[in-house]
């Protein structure tokens, strides 16, 4: 593997430099995580978008149906609207940690970055700073959650759904849940933006950035 991506490498981007090619990457991974940020943390980022619009987890859904049913549909809206609050609130504080995660990027980072998959970049940023993009959310996630009092009978109603094995790890505290919900929306949309600037180079936010994705695509 390590050989074909060296010979891609050179085949693809054999006008570049490391310096260039490692640049051009920089400034688009720093493009990219900065618009996905921009539009998570946006009023309405996780509750308008449907492709990372927290709901119950799967293992609660059910009960949604029946509190509708007994009239109590004001409340499930009111904890799906303050867990998608909750994520927009947090998702701000991700922009340093990313960007700093692209600062300490090495020649040898990029390289496989550049000759990996349409989301080699989203699972670099995974890998370095999921553990402290989680603990950084989950303070904020905590308190605006903790400020609807239905966020406790979430929890009392997972507690009681995980001794029966239905509510497991990070499901079973609503703050837990929402951190990691959020995450996921957060690699989600920073890898819509890798595959758009890999898709259409012209996109990119550098002359720089332009190059180097454009010399991949000869």
């Amino acid at each position: 593997m390590l050989v074909i991506c060296s010979q891609a490498w050179a085949l693809g981007l054999s006008d570049l430099t490391d310096k260039d090619a490692s640049g051009g990457l920089k400034d688009a991974l720093v493009q990219g995580a900065g618009k996905a940020v921009g539009q998570l943390g946006a009023d309405g980022g996780f509750l308008n978008n449907p492709k990372v619009k927290i709901g119950l987890p799967d293992s609660i859904a059910p009960l949604e149906g029946v509190l509708r049913t007994m009239g109590r549909g004001k409340d499930v809206d009111a904890l799906i609207a303050t867990m998608n609050k909750a994520a927009e609130q947090a998702v701000p504080k991700a922009k340093v940690l990313l960007v700093d995660a692209v600062k300490k990027m090495s020649v040898e980072d990029a390289k496989k970055i550049l000759t990996g998959g349409d989301d080699s970049a989203t699972q670099y940023f995974k890998e370095k700073t999921s553990v402290q993009l989680a603990e950084s959310f989950l303070p904020t996630v905590k308190e605006t959650t903790d400020k609807l009092a239905l966020a406790a009978q979430y929890n009392k109603l997972a507690s009681k759904a995980g001794q029966f094995g239905l509510v497991k790890g990070d499901d079973l505290k609503i703050e837990n849940y929402v951190t990691r919900k959020a995450l996921d929306g957060l690699y989600l949309m920073i890898a819509e933006e890798e595959k758009a600037i890999r898709k259409d180079p012209v996109g990119a936010a550098t002359g720089l950035a332009k190059k180097v994705f454009g010399a991949l695509g000869q």
